[in-house]
């Protein structure tokens, strides 16, 4: 194989991985990466917190868990919406 070959064919490799992807991404919009390891942070301590919920039924401690979950998720990508904003329309307007 020609060398125009292998740097396409490792360039093809590097973007198709989901790391590269994630990678991207958060280069991107940092604070996609930032809701979802948010949100299973939530979701794991909620988990850990499910033998010591005291007197709480089981299903209410699930709802609390996800609404703490969902609202750490919609609150990074809300953070993420605000910021790109700012950027493109403060820091580099287009006339």
């Amino acid at each position: 194989m020609s060398s125009s070959q292998d740097s396409v064919l490792t360039e093809y490799e590097s973007d198709s991985s989901q790391t590269s992807k994630l990678l991207k991404k958060f280069k991107e919009t940092p604070f996609v990466p930032i809701g979802m390891a948010g949100f299973t942070l939530v979701v794991g301590y909620g988990l850990y917190r499910l033998k010591h919920r005291g007197q709480m039924k089981m299903s209410l401690h699930l709802i609390h868990t996800r609404v703490a979950a969902q609202g750490f998720a919609v609150g990074a990508l809300t953070c993420g919406v605000l910021y790109s904003m700012f950027r493109e329309y403060i820091w580099n307007p287009k006339e």
